[in-house]
């Protein structure tokens, strides 16, 4: 499983259609993560104003129509993830059977992220 987040209002918007975040157009690709930690750090560093339920989409790589390359972060990885570290990249859109779950990005009062509930 690779992680991508999104605000719930964002992943509700066309439910009949593949998902398509604004960073494949700007970018190419779909950013995700490789696991929960580094998913809770990249909320952390990017999601931490959005307001409104985060969700963590759990996709299965296997399941996409598109190209996933691993890739390091450019220019860095955020804080709290090791400069090793390979994000999944998917070049094309997220067909909605390739997601076979949700997680809620828990956050504290002050927006950072300290965990995951299940998404029912």
């Amino acid at each position: 499983m690779i992680f991508h987040l999104v605000r719930l209002d964002d992943w509700l918007v066309a439910p009949d259609r593949p998902y398509a975040p604004t960073s494949l157009a700007e970018e190419g690709f779909v950013h995700c993560s490789p696991d929960e930690s580094t998913t809770l750090a990249v909320a952390n560093a990017f999601f931490r104003e959005v307001p409104g339920p985060l969700m963590a989409l759990l996709v299965n790589e296997h399941k996409l129509d598109v190209m996933v390359r691993w890739e390091a972060a450019d220019p860095a990885p955020p804080p709290g993830v090791s400069a090793g570290t390979l994000f999944p990249h998917v070049y094309g859109h997220i067909v909605r059977s390739a997601v076979e779950g949700m997680m809620e990005v828990v956050r504290d009062p002050d927006g950072r992220a300290t965990g995951f509930a299940v998404w029912s």
